[in-house]
């Protein structure tokens, strides 16, 4: 696994993120993925795509910024200042964001196994 591979990865991962693609994320997101929200909850992959494929989870705009990229062995992790503006269940999703994402190489492709956010103002 190279940084490049994870630098690209992200970059695709926020596209699909940004456009709602389901089928793009269905491909990225491990299966027995864990992520913790800024509120505490920690929700699945099939959470996470449901609230896209609803139309939930709406982004406006997202911007990445500040990324360092840890490569261990066969694995990955990103902590990514994300600037995010959308709505979730018609509720405004405003500010600046500290993602904190592990990836893991499977077989050609980098997946997504774990991930938390924290909202910083």
């Amino acid at each position: 696994m190279k940084t490049e591979d994870i630098v690209n990865a992200e970059i695709e991962l926020l596209k699909a993120i940004k456009n709602a693609d389901v089928a793009a994320l269905e491909k990225t997101l491990h299966d027995d993925l864990l992520f913790n929200l800024p509120d505490g909850q920690t929700i699945t992959k099939e959470f996470d795509l449901n609230s896209y494929r609803s139309g939930k989870m709406k982004i406006d705009a997202l911007e990445a910024s500040d990324q360092i990229i840890n490569i261990i062995g066969d694995s990955a992790v990103v902590s990514v200042m994300i600037s995010l503006k959308g709505t979730y269940d018609n509720n405004a999703v405003n500010g600046a964001f500290r993602y904190i994402r592990v990836w893991k190489q499977f077989g050609e492709s980098p997946k997504v196994i774990a991930g938390s956010c924290i909202q910083l103002h």
